[in-house]
């Protein structure tokens, strides 16, 4: 966004929930707890999958690499979020806000696509079951992650540019808590409507096309499962994909939500709120989906704690 035509313009200023201060108190303990508990959750799910052979299997590559985004991507805006919640300077640098900017759409588009990449997990471990170990090579699975990363960050690149080439001509109150896309552009004093168009298409790579590749993905599990005669077959094959569904569900839906909704000031309170949820809530719970009803993770755990149980008492 140029600025050259404001000598004095230094940053943004992030009104979030300014207008509600003892919201934001209550705000400032919740979120630094949900924080804590996010890096918690998500380090020890990449801990595991690394520390344990019986899991060094695709499907918890793809875990470990999700729970890292989630970690990044919450830390690119809750300590930011945290310092302006506790104190009176609600302000962002101007680099600060392309900063972030950048890697929440990096982030985001990357965890997109690796929910679309890890839906192909699951229709390679249900419908190929003998041929997956062939499939799902560890060259293709960290080919996957790989591509997943650079395509998330390239479009994350390219709308951040789009978006700061933007004349705003010293607007720098950004109505959120955080530097994100349909904020920033209701500070142009321009006509935004190419550049929202231009935006729109260079996120179908990372939003529709993971779309329809988990669209399909679980297409094919249903009819692969409603083959299998038994009803205990059907309910463990279901139950290996319950997790994956419901965090994409999740993400998908709380992430359209805010974006779709009709801009008026409920609405813009409301987006808020649903930016918190996909962008701190979200990455909390992922951990506790994956595992609350996962046998390898918990042996996992147990097997970890009884090493570290038997090491303290050794010493």
């Amino acid at each position: 966004m140029e600025q050259k035509n404001e000598s004095s313009f230094t940053g943004f200023i992030l009104l979030g929930f300014s207008d509600r201060p003892q919201l934001e108190q209550v705000l400032f303990v919740a979120l630094l707890i949900f924080y804590i508990f996010t890096l918690l959750g998500n380090s020890t799910i990449i801990v595991l999958s690394h520390v344990d052979p019986q899991l060094h299997t695709p499907m918890y590559f793809f875990l470990s690499n999700l729970s890292f985004v989630d970690l990044c991507y919450t830390t690119s805006i809750v300590p930011q979020l945290l310092v302006n919640l506790r104190g009176s300077n609600k302000s962002i640098s101007f680099g600060g806000c392309i900063v972030q900017l950048c890697l929440a759409l990096g982030l985001g588009g990357t965890e997109c696509i690796l929910l679309g990449v890890m839906a192909l997990d699951r229709y390679a471990a249900i419908c190929k079951p003998l041929h997956y170990t062939v499939i799902m090579h560890p060259r293709l699975c960290a080919l996957m992650a790989s591509a997943s990363w650079i395509i998330g960050f390239a479009n994350s690149l390219l709308q951040t540019v789009l978006i700061f080439l933007l004349p705003i001509w010293g607007r720098n109150k950004l109505d959120h808590f955080f530097c994100e896309v349909p904020p920033l552009l209701k500070l142009a004093c321009v006509d935004t409507a190419m550049n929202e168009s231009e935006l729109f298409f260079a996120s179908v790579i990372t939003l529709f096309m993971p779309v329809a590749l988990i669209m399909f993905s679980y297409s094919q599990i249903v009819r692969a499962v409603l083959r299998i005669k038994s009803s205990a077959g059907q309910r463990k094959a279901f139950g290996t994909c319950g997790s994956h569904l419901t965090v994409v569900s999740l993400f998908y839906g709380t992430a359209l939500y805010a974006y779709l909704q009709p801009s008026n000031k409920d609405s813009k309170d409301q987006a808020k709120f649903i930016s918190l949820f996909y962008t701190i809530i979200i990455p909390m719970i992922n951990p506790l989906i994956y595992t609350l009803r996962n046998k390898d993770v918990k042996g996992a755990m147990r097997k970890l704690t009884c090493r570290k149980g038997t090491a303290n008492t050794e010493t």
